[in-house]
């Protein structure tokens, strides 16, 4: 599903604030993710069967404009604002000097996916995965945003497994996530 999200008022709290858009929004995100069992899934392969985390992080990426690669990056979800903001914050510093991070030891299947898109401010994305079919955590892409009317809006997309949501919680992740934004900036 994809939409444009109105995030006027986040971009001000975040220059009032002298925060970080990209961090406020990774939280709010992953806020939104952990509000609801649905978007927590995971199919069990070995057991054949679904099961439910009670919490899941986020996977998101830091950009190297020398190689035009991307550094994934696993940041555990805190509740706490602040020890979530600051964890990012250092994860992200630590993906800039080393351009892999992921420890392949590590389980990261209580992960969702969230890759931010600044070049482009998009109107439809579409991400298809092998044997997604088999994939339950909502994988998230959000691109450039943008004035329209005098708001700043910003195109958001979200892939969820149809076994798990429906066009009713597709359309619930952008309603708690619009939300979620008003309550934090208050």
């Amino acid at each position: 599903m994809n939409g444009k999200l109105d995030v006027t008022d986040l971009v001000s709290y975040s220059k009032k604030t002298n925060t970080k858009f990209y961090i406020n929004f990774l939280y709010l995100l992953s806020k939104t993710v952990n509000s609801r069992e649905d978007y927590r899934m995971i199919y069990l392969y070995k057991e054949e069967k679904l099961g439910i985390f009670d919490k899941v992080s986020v996977t998101h990426y830091v950009f190297h404009d020398d190689d035009e690669t991307c550094t994934p990056v696993h940041t555990e979800y805190h509740d706490d604002y602040s020890l979530f903001y600051n964890q990012v914050s250092s994860d992200i510093d630590l993906a800039k000097k080393r351009k892999y991070l992921s420890d392949s030891n590590q389980d990261y299947s209580d992960y969702f996916d969230a890759s931010f898109m600044p070049w482009y401010a998009y109107d439809s994305f579409t991400l298809e995965l092998p044997d997604g079919y088999l994939y339950f955590l909502p994988i998230i892409n959000w691109g450039k945003y943008q004035l329209v009317n005098e708001r700043i809006v910003m195109p958001l997309s979200i892939r969820l497994n149809h076994a798990a949501a429906d066009g009713y919680l597709a359309s619930k992740f952008f309603l708690l996530l619009e939300e979620n934004i008003k309550d934090f900036v208050r």
